[in-house]
């Protein structure tokens, strides 16, 4: 399974399966985890067992309750944190989807018993529950591309492409409170519209976009290698 095709199938999973992850998921996910923390500036921890971190009445009714780990989103606590811990954490939810593991980003949960370590100047942002899901989830209904972004020039394919990828990722009450905008330069700007957990959503959507745009562009450079290899003794 490849980034785009774990975007496509990848949804938010509230019942889990009591079968444990195995060893070798495992040492892939916290070798995964132990890289991100390192280009991310983060403090993320897979927790094999999720403890009470979902013994809220709240998420026992959602069905959270059966989930057997969890990835505890835990970093140094400045301005930048939540926007990163939602970017690095989808990288890390994607990784785990291509595993054959499926998850759901949760920001109600029992904070004081998830068995995470948050050291002095970190913070607890947003725990995922992560297991073999009793089902697959479902796809929710989306806005379309011209609600969540705007150009100031004619719109590239790859920045389409980005776009397309970002209505499919996940936001807390599916509430999709974010614009992309393509500049004048082709850079790109990521506005937050104020959602609940709106900064998070951010950092997901704007790792979405960019895996789309890199897939695209490396389609597009591939296609083009190619047609140079097969007309190169022309």
């Amino acid at each position: 399974m490849t980034e785009l095709e774990a975007i496509r199938a990848r949804h938010s999973v509230r019942s889990y399966t009591d079968k444990r992850i195995d060893r070798d998921t495992i040492a892939q996910l916290t070798q995964l985890i132990r890289d991100v923390n390192a280009e991310g500036n983060l403090h993320l921890q897979f927790l094999e067992d999720a403890g009470g971190t979902f013994s809220k009445l709240f998420n026992k009714v959602a069905g959270l309750g059966s989930a057997p780990s969890v990835i505890a989103c835990v970093g140094p606590d400045d301005e930048t944190l939540e926007e990163r811990a939602g970017y690095y954490g989808e990288k890390v939810v994607l990784a785990a989807q291509r595993m054959g593991l499926n998850t759901c980003w949760v920001g109600t949960f029992h904070r004081e018993r998830i068995p995470a370590e948050v050291g002095e100047g970190e913070r607890l942002v947003i725990a995922i529950a992560v297991g073999y899901g009793a089902n697959q989830g479902k796809q929710h209904k989306s806005k379309n591309s011209a609600q969540v972004s705007s150009a100031s020039k004619d719109r590239p394919e790859w920045f389409d492409f980005g776009v397309e990828m970002a209505l499919l990722a996940p936001t807390a009450l599916n509430q999709q409170k974010f614009e992309i905008r393509l500049n004048e330069d082709e850079s790109v700007s990521f506005l937050d519209k104020g959602g609940v957990l709106g900064k998070i959503d951010l950092g997901i959507v704007k790792y979405h976009f960019e895996a789309g745009r890199r897939a695209f562009k490396d389609a597009k450079n591939s296609v083009g290698n190619t047609y140079e290899q097969n007309n190169s003794t022309l």
